[in-house]
Parts: structure tokens; C-alpha cells; sequence
């Protein structure tokens, strides 16, 4: 290796570990990523964290406030003694085990619906950043979608189809597919006039290697940042959904399908909504709070003041 070539990879280096610093010192991303993985944490042990089952239930233990002791039917008919911790809900069922469980469901859509946004309005915007061709037509149809409101939107699909997981993800990702496109095409549009891709269209490098190899990573910072958003969007909105009832069916767990079974006896029993209202808070505050963190530490301009 020559010497150039060792200096340019050691100050590549040095660029990795100067941002990973800045990452570990930036207190918004402390915050909100320790309450994160723990959010996560607690999902991934469901199992072991929730007393019993959540679709367990029994009629003589409805409506129970939270610390009292009542009863569970098994799957096999044995009635057990329990004690509800969050309080039960007019069915009988355990809010603490159904928050636990519907923190896996929240966080699946919220990761889920990013990831698929992310996909299909990366390749959208390099295309219509790139190749000017794609571009009139492409911007034009976000354009219209963007135009309609995001959540009539997904009550559309999620009407059309039957409720389901793979329903939700995809109803809740399609409005949010037009922002990621534009937000790389803008990038695109950027990047493609640097010297280093002018140097690498001159030299006769292929179009898609200098979209992925050239362009694509340099779009990596505000894509993480943007990632963040979407996520904390899709799980209040799969909420709303389910609040709404057109979402999940009513036998799934979730946030929004516990606080609105509940919300029709909250002022005699705040407790069914209070609690999984509480984990929603907490968690779309603290994936807002990480993607400000990520914010101001990839983003060089505002790097220089962390």
C-alpha cells in the first residue's frame, strides 16, 4: 500500500472514530438510545416478563385496579389466582402482560414500516435524482401521493385488505415512501455535480455503480436520521389504527387495541389506557429523541456545535 493510500484510509478512520465520539457525548442519544434497547429488551422477553398469557381472561376478575388479586381460567379450564399488576380489563384479561406483549407489535410496525420506506424511496429517489428521464414522471406521481393524507391513506388499504400485520406495515409505509424520495432525490441532485462523480462519469464508470458506489453512501447520515422519524410515525399511527379499529384484529395485543377497549370505562377505570398509553409516549419520545441526537452529530453543520 502506498503512502497516499494510507493516509487516506487512516484519515477515514479517524473520521469513523471522531463521529462514534461525538455519538457517545451527545446526551440525546444516550437517553434515547438506553431507553430504546431497554423498550426492545422488554419486548424480546415478553415471554418471561408477562405473568401469563395475554388472551387469558376470566369473568369474575373484570375491571380489577391495578395491585388487586383476582383469577385466571387456563387454557386446560384450571382456575389460578393472580394478581394484576396494571389492573385487568372488562374481559377479565392481565393489561400487564397485553402492554408487554403489544410493546413486540409496536415496535415491529414502527422497524418494519422504516425499513420497507427506506427500500422503496431510496431507489426511487437515486432514480429519479439521476436519471433525468425518470425524474418528471416519478416526482410528479409522490407528488399526488403525498396529497392525500397519510392516515386516510392507510385506512383505504387497510379497508381493501383483511387486517393484518403485513397489511399495517405495508397501509402505513406507502405515505411515507414520497418523503424518503424526495429527501434522497434533493441529495441526489447534490451530490451527482461533485467533482468525484463528474471525475467518475468521465472515466466511463457504469451508471448503477456510480448511483450505489458513489452517490448512495453519502446519503447513509440523513437516511438513519429520516429512518427514525419514520419509525416513531408508524407506531403512533399503527395506534391510531387500532384506536380506530381498522388496524390489528381485536385478538392481537397492542397499544391501540388496549386503549380502545378501554376507553369507554376510563372514567371509572383510567388504568386500561393509562398504561399503554404510558409505554406509546415513552417510546415515540424516545426514538424522536434519538433521531435528534443523530441529527446533530451527522450532520456536519450542526456536528461543529456538539
Amino acid at each position: 500500500m502506498d503512502a497516499d493510500a494510507f493516509s487516506v484510509e487512516a484519515a477515514g478512520v479517524r473520521q469513523h472514530e471522531s463521529a462514534w465520539r461525538r455519538l457517545r457525548r451527545n446526551w440525546s442519544v444516550r437517553i434515547g438510545g438506553s431507553v430504546l434497547v431497554l423498550l426492545v429488551a422488554i419486548a424480546l422477553a415478553a415471554p418471561l416478563l408477562g405473568t401469563v398469557d395475554p388472551t387469558l381472561f376470566d369473568a369474575g376478575s373484570r375491571d380489577l385496579r391495578p395491585g388487586m388479586t383476582g383469577q385466571i381460567t387456563t387454557l386446560d379450564g384450571d382456575t389460578i389466582p393472580h394478581r394484576f399488576l396494571m389492573g385487568s380489563d372488562s374481559f377479565g384479561r392481565d393489561i400487564y402482560s397485553r402492554v408487554i406483549y403489544g410493546a413486540r407489535v409496536s415496535l415491529s410496525v414502527g422497524l418494519l414500516v422504516a425499513l420497507l420506506a427506506l427500500a422503496f424511496g431510496i431507489s426511487a429517489g437515486l432514480g429519479a435524482g439521476y436519471l433525468r428521464w425518470l425524474d418528471g414522471v416519478l416526482m410528479r406521481f409522490m407528488d399526488g401521493l403525498m396529497a392525500i393524507p397519510g392516515i386516510l391513506v392507510a385506512i383505504a388499504l387497510v379497508a381493501l385488505w383483511r387486517g393484518s400485520l403485513t397489511t399495517v406495515v405495508i397501509a402505513i409505509a406507502i405515505p411515507e415512501i414520497p418523503r424518503v424520495t424526495r429527501l434522497v432525490r434533493s441529495l441526489v441532485l447534490s451530490i451527482r455535480e461533485e467533482p468525484y462523480v463528474e471525475a467518475a462519469v468521465s472515466l466511463g464508470t457504469p451508471t448503477w455503480k456510480i448511483m450505489f458506489g458513489h452517490i448512495l453512501p453519502n446519503t447513509i447520515a440523513p437516511l438513519i436520521v429520516q429512518g427514525t422519524y419514520i419509525c416513531a410515525s408508524a407506531i403512533l399511527l399503527e395506534s391510531i389504527l387500532s384506536f380506530l379499529g381498522v388496524g390489528l384484529p381485536p385478538d392481537i395485543p397492542t397499544w391501540g387495541n388496549i386503549m380502545a377497549e378501554g376507553r369507554v370505562q376510563f372514567n371509572e377505570y383510567p388504568h386500561n389506557v393509562f398504561f399503554p398509553g404510558l409505554f406509546l409516549a415513552v417510546t415515540v419520545l424516545a426514538v424522536n429523541i434519538l433521531g435528534d441526537g443523530l441529527r446533530d452529530t451527522l450532520d456536519p453543520k450542526m456536528a461543529r456545535r456538539v
